[in-house]
């Protein structure tokens, strides 16, 4: 993701890879935060929003579930 974002940034500048521009000041220059920065921006906003759903709800009672056959993350 990283790659393919920063791609689209230096094709906007007009620079290319061989130019040997630093990712930050190209960024800088753009004036954008990071696609990964935003995308976790947005998952934080969803959980605070069904955190604060009662117990009952549907989307809560999922957190909860426990699949048979699965396996759980490294570190869970």
């Amino acid at each position: 993701m990283h790659v393919a974002e920063m791609r689209m940034l230096r094709w906007m500048c007009g620079h290319t890879r061989s130019d040997k521009i630093r990712n930050e000041v190209i960024r800088e220059k753009v004036g954008v935060a990071s696609v990964v920065d935003k995308l976790r921006e947005a998952r934080l906003r969803w959980f605070e929003h069904v955190k604060r759903r009662c117990a009952d709800a549907p989307v809560r009672r999922c957190e909860g579930l426990d699949i048979e056959g699965t396996r759980r993350g490294r570190g869970d």
